[in-house]
């Protein structure tokens, strides 16, 4: 009863990170150009697809040693717990090329992405994922050694977002800003998303998800927290209430507001107390917008969904505030030290802004990472999917 109970709870958990993916899917079509947004849907359900492949083959043993090649009946000890585990971790690791995809949109060619998702779901992401869930490479036992506790990041402020951020840099610094973007003069061309309605219904598929993705990564029924639950809705709260007072009233930072807020919370999101997780939100929220609006428009980065400064620079406030916030001394359970969420924090960092400049490079030198001019103006829907979202009438 005990493990069959614990395969349902973690496979009700897989079922809505896997719905999370259709918000992210919602967001982008959301926020790019209608001329692009039959890509934005293609991409996300090609993304997961191949990422499946890479992690069940090879992601999957890098970061757990275990591998699905096998006898069937030794597949399912404990009910097929291992298998579900698996469904349940790889839901994360296919979030990595999901987050990418929308700082690369409307200029990205189709078939180096996919390649791309291959080796960042097949390798980069595992080796950090092993490194901060699996103890591998001794790391963890030598901070544990060093400053009394281990890198602590309960769901993925760092392993999933943080690394799905500084790969995302990376790939955008390399392809450059879509064309016309930034004018001569270096003044910035608005290109305002083209549906509101669906930027929002994202948002809403991913926030609601992201209970699953916080409180499920217990992975077993015995250790499901309520404060889990109540952190994440502070700080979801508390991103969205900051986006809005900072971003004054615009509806793309008000909806990014709360995945700002959780994307802080995952790491400490099972230590902090609520007041603390409210803060963290806050904080996040602000950021963003102050973040967002930095990059698109003092530094001429053209993060079309700004997936740096959301999942990027929020996972990393959420790694450092877990060993804030996480401590007796601000009302958290402690757990936590200061030194290691900041050694671990930088580790996920490095690893990601230097294997996806990697992938990224080694991709653009060998079969290029950008639509032509032509191809970009023409959107992608048509230029690679031959279709168009909203198809003329006869």
């Amino acid at each position: 009863m005990q493990s069959s109970t614990d395969v349902l709870f973690i496979l009700l958990g897989a079922i809505m990170v896997l719905a999370m993916h259709a918000g992210f899917a919602f967001l982008e079509v959301g926020t790019v150009r209608k001329k692009n947004q039959v890509n934005a849907l293609v991409k996300i359900i090609m993304d997961f697809a191949v990422s499946t492949i890479a992690y069940f083959f090879i992601g999957y043993g890098i970061a757990y040693g275990i591998d699905f090649l096998q006898p069937g009946p030794s597949l399912m000890d404990s009910n097929g717990y291992e298998l579900v585990k698996f469904f349940f971790l790889l839901t994360f690791a296919a979030a990595i090329p999901a987050i990418v995809s929308g700082g690369i949109a409307e200029r990205a060619k189709f078939n180096p992405q996919l390649i791309a998702t291959f080796f960042l779901a097949g390798f980069i992401y595992p080796f950090f994922e092993g490194i901060s869930w699996n103890g591998a490479y001794g790391i963890q036992d030598w901070l544990e050694t060093s400053y009394g506790f281990g890198f602590h990041d309960f769901a993925g402020s760092i392993v999933v977002h943080a690394v799905g951020g500084w790969i995302a840099l990376a790939a955008v610094l390399l392809l450059g800003p879509r064309h016309g973007r930034y004018g001569k003069r270096g003044e910035v061309v608005a290109h305002p998303p083209s549906n509101i309605p669906f930027l929002a219904l994202g948002a809403w598929i991913l926030t609601v998800g992201w209970f699953g993705f916080n409180v499920m990564s217990a992975q077993e029924v015995e250790g499901i927290s309520g404060l889990v639950a109540v952190n994440s809705l502070m700080a979801m709260v508390g991103g969205t209430l900051m986006a809005c007072l900072v971003g004054r009233n615009d509806p793309g930072f008000v909806h990014n507001g709360p995945l700002a807020g959780l994307v802080a919370i995952c790491a400490g999101s099972d230590v902090m107390h609520p007041l603390g997780a409210l803060v963290t939100g806050g904080v996040a929220g602000g950021l963003f917008v102050y973040a967002f609006m930095l990059t698109q428009n003092k530094w001429k980065i053209d993060d079309v969904l700004g997936v740096w400064p959301l999942h990027g620079l929020c996972g990393v406030w959420g790694g450092i505030a877990a060993g804030i916030f996480g401590q007796l001394s601000f009302g958290g359970l402690g757990g936590v030290s200061i030194m290691s969420q900041l050694i671990g924090t930088a580790l996920g960092v490095t690893i990601a802004f230097v294997g996806g400049f990697i992938v990224y490079g080694a991709l653009k030198l060998l079969f290029g990472l950008r639509l032509s001019q032509e191809e970009e103006y023409d959107g992608a829907d048509l230029s690679i999917h031959k279709i168009s979202a909203t198809p003329p009438n006869d």
